[in-house]
């Protein structure tokens, strides 16, 4: 069974001030996630699937469907305020999504098969989709999902302070944590954390993650049954989010399984702030030029080349 790639394309870009998943930065209009939807199909997935909020998805079809039509399975999921709620009542002028891991939740009608799970503005390479797809069809059980981890110095602005999940590894290579670290920036050779944590520095060689996850779909399950709780426990807080690492975390520690932390030669690179748009156009150029995508992903000569 060929896995499925779901996209999370529901959130609005704050510090970035406008939609980022749909602007172009490829040679022929692409956008960041067509390239990894390019890479996930050469790869093998089988099928895509967009979380993505009600009032885009005119914008969302006109881009995305006319250019996959044909060349992979494409489904549309709605995050809303009040799925999977269960009843439970939440402040009427909240208008915050629920996280990634309600985002991924919603989803849970469209994929029965083993999927990733990625952002959409963020570019993850070839290597690490190829990693994920062998995973997703050889390794990936119910007690064994995984995530795709990167090397933190390849993941910082020139721009400004980032925000990454740096993840604990043990000996085996399995996930122990994910601690959320604020305003990273590299200064005089170290990578620095400004967020009144200890260490205050990170080894240049950390793994993070860049919300790239490996599931096997009995996740929903285990993410539903920890969302009723989480909903009766902060429906009342406006800013409660219900993310991935929680339900990692769970899964975890309370010995359901493992989540081994697979590493990838990929660069990852992404636009957290617009000045960094140029740098991701040059960085796709470059690409490009090395002949590792084509000056048109969906020419029908590109596709699964």
């Amino acid at each position: 069974m060929q896995p499925t790639l779901v996209i999370l394309a529901a959130g609005m870009a704050s510090r970035y001030g406008s939609l980022k998943q749909i602007q172009s930065f490829g040679p022929s209009g692409e956008t960041i996630m067509e390239y990894s939807i390019f890479d996930a199909m050469r790869a093998g997935f089988g099928k895509v699937v967009f979380i993505i909020r009600k009032e885009f998805e005119n914008e969302f079809r006109e881009i995305f469907g006319k250019k996959l039509e044909g060349k992979i399975k494409v489904e549309y999921v709605f995050q809303d305020l009040r799925s999977f709620l269960n009843g439970v009542e939440i402040p009427a002028d909240r208008t915050k999504p629920w996280g990634t891991a309600h985002a991924v939740l919603c989803a849970k009608n469209a994929v029965n098969e083993p999927f990733a799970v990625i952002n959409a503005d963020d570019f993850y390479g070839r290597d690490a989709f190829e990693k994920a797809y062998t995973f997703l069809t050889a390794q990936v059980s119910e007690k064994k999902h995984a995530i795709i981890g990167y090397d933190l110095l390849k993941t910082l602005s020139e721009h400004g302070t980032v925000n990454r999940g740096v993840c604990e590894v043990d000996a085996n290579g399995n996930l122990v944590s994910i601690a959320e670290r604020l305003n990273i920036s590299l200064q005089d050779g170290q990578i620095v954390c400004d967020d009144n944590q200890t260490p205050r520095t990170l080894p240049l060689d950390s793994s993070v993650s860049m919300n790239f996850w490996c599931f096997h779909p009995s996740i929903f399950s285990i993410s539903q049954k920890m969302f009723d709780e989480f909903v009766r426990d902060h429906a009342q807080n406006p800013k409660a989010e219900f993310f991935i690492p929680i339900v990692a975390d769970d899964f975890t520690k309370s010995g359901k399984g493992v989540i081994p932390v697979i590493p990838t030669t990929s660069q990852w690179f992404g636009v957290t702030y617009k000045e960094d748009a140029p740098s991701v156009q040059a960085s796709l150029d470059a690409l490009v030029e090395a002949g590792e995508y084509p000056q048109n992903l969906w020419k029908a000569e590109n596709v699964n080349s």
